[in-house]
């Protein structure tokens, strides 16, 4: 008698997250549709672009489950396609405003679910706060006073993928430090790293989450708590970047192509926390950085 009313418990909340993903899931697609109408000739755009889904989909499961930003994707297809650098930057941020969503709301879910009491997760929503401030500071400041990238965009990124892939593995290879709680010096040095991460993120579209998470793995914190906090806060930063790249008059976004990357940006956000749990991270993290480094050096050799 006693064991049935939790069992129904469990059908009713079963039922309402269903019935809850079931109407999110009607009203995103309604829109979608109603996006597709809005471009001419909407099934020849599906017959050009329709291909980019599957480009959306695996940088946002690149981006999410590793904590590094999807323009490690983006950026280098739409360099072999002859983007310009203004429109492989928005176009990029664009795409990120879908995936890197998802992303965060997914492991922000799996914090509140799972983490939420836990010690060692103690400064999650501190190390957020504080770096995404910094970020979206560091981002306007570059935007404000017209700081520009020291070479360009190809050059630029092309040194920095080699670099972060390099720090990767040296970070995967280290013996974890066993420090589960982030100090006041950590503090300072988040927010050092939020606002220069966010000056190289207006540059290059991506930046500020892997300085982070790289920061927070040697520091010894949780590898999928600093993957979260970079996802999070890249989040957080590519939207404040929305007045520029998402929602001005004089956007360089493809639009065409973020209406089909965007979604599979959703769709790939929303899976990469599974491969995250499911995989070791230090797998992942090993053929991620791989992946850059070879395309870091692929494009600077071009």
């Amino acid at each position: 008698m006693f064991s049935y009313i939790p069992t129904f418990k469990r059908k009713n909340t079963f039922s309402g997250e269903y019935y809850r993903s079931l109407t999110i899931l009607f009203l995103l697609s309604s829109a979608w549709i109603v996006w597709l109408f809005q471009f001419a000739q909407p099934i020849a755009l599906i017959k050009e672009y329709g291909k980019f889904v599957f480009l959306g989909v695996t940088g946002a499961i690149f981006a999410n489950s590793t904590g590094a930003g999807g323009g490690v994707i983006f950026i280098p297809v739409f360099s072999s396609l002859d983007f310009t650098e203004t429109q492989s930057v928005s176009t990029s941020f664009m795409i990120q405003c879908f995936g890197m969503t998802a992303g965060a709301i997914s492991w922000s879910g799996y914090y509140r679910r799972h983490h939420h009491h836990d010690k060692t997760w103690s400064g999650f929503i501190p190390s957020i706060l504080l770096a995404a401030t910094c970020s979206v500071l560091g981002l306007w400041s570059s935007q404000l006073w017209q700081l520009s990238s020291p070479s360009s965009l190809h050059t630029s990124f092309s040194l920095f993928s080699i670099v972060l892939g390099i720090a990767i593995i040296i970070s995967s290879q280290r013996r974890p430090l066993q420090s589960h709680r982030l100090n006041a010096l950590d503090y300072c040095w988040l927010a050092i790293i939020g606002y220069l991460g966010g000056i190289i993120t207006a540059w290059l579209s991506v930046g500020v989450s892997e300085l982070l998470v790289i920061y927070l793995m040697l520091r010894g914190v949780c590898a999928k708590m600093a993957v979260a906090i970079g996802v999070v806060v890249s989040a957080i930063t590519v939207w404040s970047a929305s007045p520029i790249h998402v929602f001005s008059s004089s956007s360089h976004a493809l639009f065409e192509l973020v209406l089909f990357a965007g979604p599979g940006a959703i769709i790939g956000g929303l899976l990469a926390r599974k491969l995250a749990l499911f995989l070791p991270v230090k797998t992942l993290k090993l053929f991620f950085s791989s992946w850059i480094i070879l395309t870091g050096s692929v494009m600077l050799a071009n």
